[in-house]
């Protein structure tokens, strides 16, 4: 994943760098002061995501931004300024997220962890559909093809025996008392530990924690239903259980899945 830096502050870009760098894989390729140049690179070249301040020379962040919602393939916007009063707006514009300064280190390391697993979601989502145009299919691909981009396996219990499992054939995980529970299509697997101690061995890019009894595989979900209090439940495919968005996961949840 590539993206590029707008900041005309060089502390603040510096910092920026450096915590993309420490706390992600993301590439950044470019960096820019004005927001013209932005313009002129973005009408020649492609990236996946802009960190862009709001107030720079020539074009201003949100003017940029409302031009780049225009652009047939849009890279996700994330806005980094110090002004609480543009947030509104900001996501009028679709923007991914809404970043003040001075930033905040665990803010910032949540903020890419989203941010990648959206890209990675969205990138095998593209994927397949590129594949389904060329060889005309209406159907559904393999769920191999969303899962592969991940290839961790982990060690799961059931009845004394310890049972190698690639992560990607997990559904969901549910709390238990003092155990968790684990789900894939066909099994029922039970683990001696917190479902926050289970979530902590999982692909942070792959799995959410969408309450506080249950995590659930972003790539598993079939659809989503508007629920009470604005919150939602979860189908998943092949299963029938529906699994709960939390009241306060439901932000976090909606930037993830771009609602």
């Amino acid at each position: 994943m590539k993206a590029i830096i707008v900041e005309d502050e060089i502390p603040a870009r510096e910092e920026l760098e450096y915590l993309i760098e420490a706390y992600s894989k993301i590439e950044v390729t470019n960096f820019f002061d004005d927001g013209l140049d932005v313009l002129k690179f973005l009408q020649e070249q492609e990236t996946d995501a802009i960190f862009l301040d709001i107030n720079i020379p020539s074009l201003d962040g949100m003017l940029l931004a409302s031009t780049i919602c225009k652009f047939t393939k849009k890279p996700y916007i994330i806005f980094t300024t110090a002004y609480k009063e543009h947030a509104v707006q900001a996501f009028e514009l679709e923007a991914f997220d809404y970043i003040l300064k001075p930033y905040d280190e665990k803010r910032i390391a949540a903020m890419l962890r989203k941010l990648e697993a959206v890209y990675q979601r969205d990138h095998a989502e593209s994927m397949i559909q590129e594949m389904k145009l060329k060889s005309n299919q209406v159907s559904p691909l393999p769920e191999e093809e969303i899962s592969s981009r991940v290839s961790s396996r982990i060690n799961l219990k059931k009845n004394d025996k310890i049972i190698v499992t690639d992560v990607n054939d997990i559904y969901y995980a549910l709390a238990s008392e003092k155990v968790t529970l684990v789900y894939t299509e066909q099994e029922e697997y039970t683990m001696p530990m917190s479902i926050s101690e289970f979530y902590s061995l999982l692909p942070q890019d792959l799995f959410f924690r969408c309450h506080r009894s249950y995590t659930v595989n972003l790539t598993k979900i079939r659809e989503i239903v508007p629920w009470f209090n604005q919150t939602y439940m979860l189908r998943l495919k092949d299963l029938t259980v529906e699994i709960p968005v939390s009241r306060s996961k439901v932000i976090e949840f909606r930037q993830i899945m771009r609602l």
